[in-house]
């Protein structure tokens, strides 16, 4: 997982890449290719 200060880019890298909020962090997740995972801050 990456850790990152923007997820925006984050988010273009793969077309299923959604961003979710959970427990007050920010993810970008994809179920589809797991390597794409990211958290901000």
């Amino acid at each position: 997982m990456k850790v990152a200060n923007s997820l925006k880019t984050l988010k273009k890298r793969d077309r299923n890449c959604r961003v979710i909020r959970r427990r007050g962090r920010v993810y970008v997740i994809n179920k589809v290719n797991k390597r794409f995972k990211a958290r901000q801050g």
